[in-house]
């Protein structure tokens, strides 16, 4: 997914207590779905950062004046557009409380 498509999901980001045993129907162990959401994580905060990279290099300065750096706007307002994104720890619960996460147990044949 990219950062847009996060940013449309309506995900609360302040912190809820959830039912744990949400979180074990699917894998039959809770700490299985703890690794699975972990890896996940992983992947969206990587996924975001070249994403954040990619974009920033359009707004990249080649000089470095001082004036400039406190003037780029668009790169300020990109900087903030991906601090308000969701955490990837949170867009991973989402994502496995909604079956979008597909693993393979490796324990099963």
């Amino acid at each position: 997914m990219k950062a847009l498509e996060y940013k449309k999901l309506k995900i609360d980001l302040f912190a809820k207590t959830k039912d744990i045993r949400q979180y074990d129907k699917q894998t039959g162990n809770f700490y299985k779905s703890i690794v699975i959401m972990s890896k996940r994580a992983d992947q969206i905060a990587s996924d975001l950062k070249q994403e954040f990279i990619e974009n920033s290099q359009q707004y990249a300065n080649t000089s470095e004046t001082l004036e400039e750096v406190f003037e780029n706007r668009e790169q300020i307002e990109l900087s903030k557009f991906y601090e308000q994104l969701p955490k990837p720890t949170q867009l991973a619960m989402y994502e496995f409380e909604h079956g979008q996460i597909h693993f393979k147990d490796e324990d099963e044949d």
